[in-house]
């Protein structure tokens, strides 16, 4: 079953040759499995072989190209007809004598001929240096031109359709925090709260179940509280220790991630106070947030604020979030930090997460939300605050 419904698919390619127009460009080479899956629904975890859609501005349908063993795949979760799923053989896989992109060269040459100019995302994650050197060698009449993210800036409002499901994700994300809340304890591995973590978050609820999300857990914990992007370890959990739990609830591969700061047992006084800065930081950046708002203007409120207490924070305090795969959630386009005049709009979405590293210890207290006609809407309605856990042993 379809994602969306055909005409939904169909509103998102109109768009994006509207964009190629604009650039000049004949065909767009999409490589980013998060673009691919908004163009098509193509849903498969393939992303690890060569694969690519090829958007021709003056053909109704894009093609896919991927490797021979997913092309079922395609036919499973794409709108595309047989026409437009081509496969290539298993011997471009992994080959040091031949490439994917000979393949996609010479159905290009077999389609156009003459200057044509090719949009390609130069920095999606899986498009290599190979990619564009085979791409090259073999449309030597061709130009080409860098699309990166001419595709997620359309992403980046949201449908109605997009946006139910980024409240069920978030449904999963209220879970897996409950849970890691639950399972986190004085003598407690590390691997035991990820586990809760993941089993929620693939479990899902009663109604709906949940897909794997792109990052994994985040468990950095005590003096690595400042050091946000480590993951967890088997060892354990200790009294008054502080930990950054950080996570997303996914559903049809829309993310609604959350962070929260949890303690076993009382927290230190520093470690307390820096969360209601912290807290007060996000609600003052929230507080801004309404359509024709520019981007910096929420990192501003932010930065008001923590500036009364003597914080300051160098780096970005979020960004567009929503449909994505390995290795990221991000959308890679707008973020909330100084500079970034992206004028906010009904149905972005965002993952505010204000990131405070002192050094010794970090603080990670985040809120997805969506913008509204007159403001923001939450999407995870988890308690916003230091969750401390009293110390079973103690009890």
């Amino acid at each position: 079953m379809l994602t969306f419904s055909v005409s939904e698919f169909q509103e998102r390619i109109a768009k994006t040759k509207e964009r190629m127009a604009a650039e000049g460009m004949d065909i767009l080479l999409v490589t980013d499995p998060a673009n691919m899956n908004y163009l098509t629904g193509y849903d498969a975890w393939s992303f690890y072989v060569h694969q690519l859609l090829v958007v021709m501005i003056d053909e109704d349908q894009p093609y896919w190209i991927g490797r021979g063993l997913d092309a079922n795949a395609a036919r499973y979760t794409t709108w595309l007809d047989e026409e437009h799923i081509l496969p290539y053989a298993d011997h471009y896989v992994q080959s040091t004598i031949r490439h994917p992109m000979d393949f996609v060269s010479d159905f290009i040459r077999s389609k156009k001929s003459g200057n044509q100019l090719i949009g390609v995302e130069l920095d999606a994650y899986y498009f290599t240096a190979q990619c564009y050197i085979h791409l090259a060698h073999g449309l030597p009449d061709s130009r080409f031109k860098d699309a990166t993210n001419l595709v997620n800036r359309i992403r980046i409002v949201k449908s109605d359709q997009e946006i139910a499901y980024m409240r069920k994700a978030a449904k999963i994300s209220e879970k897996a925090m409950q849970a890691a809340f639950e399972t986190l304890n004085e003598g407690v591995r590390q691997s035991e709260v990820a586990a809760a973590i993941s089993h929620a978050q693939i479990i899902g609820t009663e109604e709906f179940g949940g897909d794997y999300p792109s990052i994994v857990p985040m468990l950095p914990t005590g003096e690595k509280t400042s050091a946000c992007h480590l993951t967890w370890t088997d060892e354990t959990f200790s009294e008054g220790e502080p930990v950054i739990i950080e996570l997303a609830g996914c559903y049809k591969r829309y993310h609604s991630p959350l962070a929260r700061t949890a303690v076993v047992g009382m927290p230190s006084e520093e470690v307390y106070q820096l969360s209601e800065v912290v807290i007060a930081g996000i609600q003052a950046a929230l507080e801004a947030v309404k359509p024709g708002t520019a981007c910096e203007e929420i990192e501003q409120a932010w930065r008001k604020e923590i500036t009364k207490h003597g914080l300051k924070k160098e780096s970005r305090i979020g960004y567009s979030v929503g449909l994505n795969y390995p290795p990221d959630w991000g959308e890679h386009t707008a973020s909330l930090r100084p500079g970034d005049r992206t004028i906010l709009e009904p149905n972005m979405t965002f993952h505010m997460i204000p990131t405070i590293d002192l050094g010794h210890i970090g603080m990670e207290i985040s809120e997805s939300f969506r913008v509204t006609e007159d403001g923001y809407e939450t999407l995870a309605k988890f308690p916003r605050e230091l969750l401390i856990k009293p110390n079973a042993r103690l009890a």
